[in-house]
């Protein structure tokens, strides 16, 4: 079973805060210094992690309530899982990416490879719907601008839209997401939006995982804005995946919600949506590869990128889990 703290130690994170305290800059520096790839899709599809849930109090993984609270635990997969060549890159709040920064400079510094020349770094804007509360519907933009994600030189910038019929913050957070839109479009920076149709359910909010409120929310979500030409759409998977697929020309990015506790779930709704419509490309998905119960997190990471990048088969997917299970564990340590 891979061990997040053997593998990002307390020692690296001791340097990690140390460097927070005497060189605040020292992430602003790397991202500034970072080779971004020329092309956002080489290949013109994507395998992006997403690690953006702790920034809305949403730490639970299985059983456990506090899973992604464990800052140590959870930056360790993520590096993990960016250490593999299956993964594009990363959607992630600020506070995340100035770890990974600070991280990357000091492998630099040791004369290692980045971690982050040529992934796709894209900031998280709003956080501010804050799961459980009376507000969470009405999601302000509370992270980053997306003068400020071009600022660090991230290539993209991501939208959480949640729409419920019966609230009126769901107004208020597509008004600001629309804005958001028009800055990132003058800034011809790409926006990964993620439209969800929600209902109440016992004391939260769950996803309408229902093809026709899919594609009529998808439909929504293609039209805010000043344009669409950098817009990129986050669904979830459904049965008859393909009506949601042909409800827009707009990329589609599959979601994966909450872990399964194992890969086999997950990687089968991904082969499916890539087969719904030519419009699915890749995926954008946090714990279904961070927590893939006791898989590698890299070994997921490569299965989902060959689905992705390589047409595999689940079957096939699921045959390349040894091999890649437990490669390369000495990659932090090498440097610190």
């Amino acid at each position: 079973m891979f061990s997040s703290h053997d593998y990002l130690t307390d020692a690296i994170m001791a340097r990690l805060t140390e460097t927070r305290v005497t060189d605040p800059e020292c992430a602003w520096r790397a991202a500034q210094a970072r080779h971004r790839r020329r092309c956002l899709v080489p290949s013109g599809k994507l395998n992006i992690l997403a690690a953006d849930h702790p920034a809305r109090r949403v730490t639970k993984v299985g059983d456990n309530p506090i899973a992604m609270a464990d800052r140590q635990d959870y930056l360790g997969r993520i590096v993990r899982v960016l250490s593999s060549d299956g993964i594009d890159g990363l959607m992630a709040t600020m506070d995340l990416l100035e770890d990974l920064f600070i991280l990357d400079a000091c492998i630099r510094d040791a004369g290692g490879t980045s971690l982050l020349d040529g992934k796709v770094l894209i900031g998280s804007l709003n956080r501010g719907g804050l799961a459980g509360t009376s507000w969470e519907l009405d999601d302000p933009i509370t992270g980053p601008t997306p003068a400020t994600c071009s600022a660090w030189r991230l290539d993209g910038a991501k939208l959480l839209l949640r729409i419920a019929d019966e609230e009126p913050g769901s107004l208020k957070t597509m008004l600001a997401s629309a804005q958001a839109i028009n800055e990132c479009n003058a800034l011809r920076l790409p926006m990964f939006l993620e439209p969800l149709p929600v209902t109440r359910k016992d004391s939260g909010w769950s996803v309408v995982k229902e093809r026709a409120a899919l594609a009529r929310i998808a439909g929504v979500a293609s039209a805010l804005g000043d344009s669409s030409r950098y817009l990129w759409l986050k669904l979830p998977y459904c049965e008859g995946y393909e009506t949601v697929a042909r409800s827009t020309s707009l990329p589609i990015l599959l979601l994966g919600g909450e872990s399964a506790g194992n890969p086999a779930p997950f990687l089968g709704e991904l082969a499916s949506a890539m087969q719904a419509g030519p419009n699915v490309r890749g995926a954008l998905v946090g714990r279904n590869v961070l927590y893939p119960g006791d898989e590698d997190p890299l070994a997921m990471a490569c299965a989902v990128g060959g689905i992705i990048h390589q047409s595999w088969t689940v079957d096939q997917a699921l045959e390349s889990l040894p091999a890649n299970r437990g490669r390369g564990l000495d990659l932090l340590s090498r440097y610190f």
